[in-house]
């Protein structure tokens, strides 16, 4: 069984995260330009044994999509023209940032750290992976 990585695209940055190898755990990874995702996945993919990749997918309150959608789904396509075997799942995003943010002040993060917003963008794709892994587990 493979890990699972989730992304949680922005406009300038991308969050990562991935399960263990039993996809117990899911664990912020890294924050890169969102112009490197693909050469990021690329490298990850030939090191790690990764079956599923999650995209946290932006809606708007009544559940339509979010104009964030313009600048992820191209990200999206790219993906699945480099990696067409990959299956890619996307999971709802609301809220994910507040979320982390939450986390990070629970967790007891300074505030100069929760300032750095590539943490939040890091913890927020572990959330969504997280939340990914809870659906599974109810199918």
């Amino acid at each position: 069984m493979g890990r699972i990585v989730a992304l949680d695209i922005g406009r300038k940055r991308t969050g990562i995260a991935m399960t263990d190898p039993l996809r117990i755990i899911a664990s912020p990874l890294e924050t890169i330009p969102t112009h490197k995702v693909i050469d990021y996945l690329t490298e990850l993919f030939l090191k790690e044994n990764i079956d599923i990749l999650v995209v946290g997918n932006p809606r708007q309150m009544n559940n339509t999509p979010s104009e964030a959608v313009n600048y992820i789904k191209p990200v999206i396509n790219a993906i699945k023209k480099r990696f067409p075997e990959m299956p890619i799942e996307l999971v709802d995003e609301r809220f994910t940032s507040k979320m982390a943010l939450q986390a990070m002040i629970d967790g007891g993060m300074k505030k100069k750290d929760r300032q750095e917003k590539s943490n939040v963008d890091k913890i927020s794709a572990a959330i969504i992976l997280q939340s990914y892994m809870e659906g599974l587990k109810y199918k």
